[in-house]
């Protein structure tokens, strides 16, 4: 019985190593290939991509369908190309992220840094109805009523029956009848 086992055990030992270096051997053997080409390109008469131009010129429409995208002041220089114009960035993302951040201010007493964290907010989402509200009533706040009053207009235009259209008209009727008492006291 233990020389059944033994030569068992034996054969097993030379089997193993056989078929590990079988393994190996394919594995070199694919090593050495070289990778696969598509020799379609060349045979059609196709040239690579490097070879193809790409017109990258704008439409002929482009400055009328975009009429903000403009050169900005300081690289208007002669040197610099005509065709260039400055990208505006769009990150709603971005502009929801600075209007939480600008609330956080805001419940801190902070007014100032809220004001410019919702202002900021502007630069990544022109036209935000809940940026241009959140401003307004920042500007309330640092008792900037004029300003205050445009910005809870403009949040009208955007949005004339928006969740807080109420709210705005309340503020503004509330500023219009603190202006002239404030003007009042100023020629006085």
């Amino acid at each position: 019985m233990r020389r059944l086992i033994f030569l068992l055990a034996a054969s097993l030992c030379l089997v193993v190593p056989g078929a590990a270096q079988d393994d190996a051997g394919q594995k070199d053997a694919n090593q050495n290939q070289p990778p696969p080409r598509s020799e379609r390109s060349k045979e059609a008469g196709e040239s690579s991509s490097r070879d193809t131009l790409i017109d990258l010129s704008p439409p002929s429409n482009d400055a009328k369908d975009h009429p903000n995208s403009t050169l900005p002041p300081d690289d208007s220089s002669d040197n610099s190309p005509a065709d260039v114009q400055e990208f505006h960035t769009f990150d709603p993302h971005r502009a929801a992220k600075d209007i939480e951040v600008g609330d956080f201010y805001f419940k801190r007493r902070n007014y100032v840094a809220a004001l410019e964290r919702y202002r900021e907010s502007l630069l990544y989402k022109p036209n935000d109805a809940v940026a241009n509200l959140h401003i307004a009533q920042a500007l309330e706040k640092l008792n900037r009523l004029d300003e205050a009053a445009e910005r809870y207009q403009e949040y009208l235009r955007i949005l004339p029956n928006g969740p807080q259209a109420e709210q705005a008209k309340k503020a503004l009727e509330k500023i219009k009848s603190k202006a002239p008492s404030e003007k009042d006291q100023a020629k006085q």
